[in-house]
């Protein structure tokens, strides 16, 4: 049974104990609990519905809920829930996010406000679950930083046949990615068409120029507040996009 889906809905609702003592610790950098992407059972049940369709290659992913490692499974595959957007609240970032915070006037209200828009639908996907896998590589990658961007391009790269940060990781993953057929196919099925230009050929990067730089993260305030607002913009162009397409599929 068809379940509905409200692309408004913050996950951090629905997450255990995610704003308690928010900021009592850290009024900066803010407190780190319970991640939605683990523990958020809305957006387990909301990515168990929406990626339970025809792939590309003609088959039916038809995702399995279970716990753990074994959050979301079809046909031998093991998914996890992956936030899109990052804010860049690291320790070692620290020195640009006082200065974000000092230019503002509301620091907690926006954050927290980025926080609860960030974690509806349109901010989140699934990746293929295992030791070293997409998720955590992009994270720790010096060349990628958690920026889904340029996550992406290595995505595209990888259907071209071209070398990137993350290659060797996709490669682990093939399988995966063949279920798509090609980039345009996977771009399709996970409604990522608004970061991308309208034939495909290119990533739209919310910094720079996807090059791949050492430390990719935005060196000033004004380009961490356009990086963030890039974001959101297309989180919303993103959930505008999946609640018409959720609505017209088949039951």
């Amino acid at each position: 049974m068809k379940i509905a889906i409200d692309t408004n809905y913050d996950f951090t609702s629905d997450t255990p104990h995610y704003w308690d003592n928010y900021w009592d610790n850290d009024i900066v950098l803010g407190g780190f609990n319970n991640d939605p992407d683990c523990s958020s059972k809305t957006l387990q049940k909301y990515h168990q519905a929406l990626y339970s369709k025809q792939l590309p290659n003609g088959n039916i992913m038809s995702l399995v809920i279970g716990s753990g490692a074994n959050y979301l499974t079809w046909n031998g595959f093991r998914f996890g829930s992956d936030s899109i957007i990052a804010s860049f609240r690291y320790k070692n970032y620290r020195h640009l996010i006082e200065q974000a915070s000092n230019s503002i006037d509301d620091w907690k209200s926006f954050v927290e406000t980025y926080l609860r828009k960030s974690y509806t639908l349109g901010g989140e996907i699934i990746f293929p679950k295992r030791p070293g896998g997409i998720n955590q590589t992009r994270g720790c990658s010096p060349y990628i930083k958690d920026r889904f961007d340029l996550t992406l391009e290595c995505i595209r790269r990888f259907y071209s046949g071209e070398k990137s940060p993350l290659y060797d990781t996709l490669v682990k993953d093939k399988d995966f990615f063949d279920l798509f057929l090609s980039f345009e196919g996977y771009i399709d099925y996970f409604y990522l068409q608004d970061c991308v230009s309208p034939d495909y050929s290119a990533v739209l990067f919310w910094l720079g120029n996807g090059e791949f730089d050492k430390n990719p993260l935005p060196k000033t305030v004004n380009d961490y507040f356009n990086f963030m607002a890039k974001e959101l913009e297309f989180v919303k162009k993103r959930n505008n996009r999946i609640q018409a397409a959720y609505k017209m599929s088949p039951l």
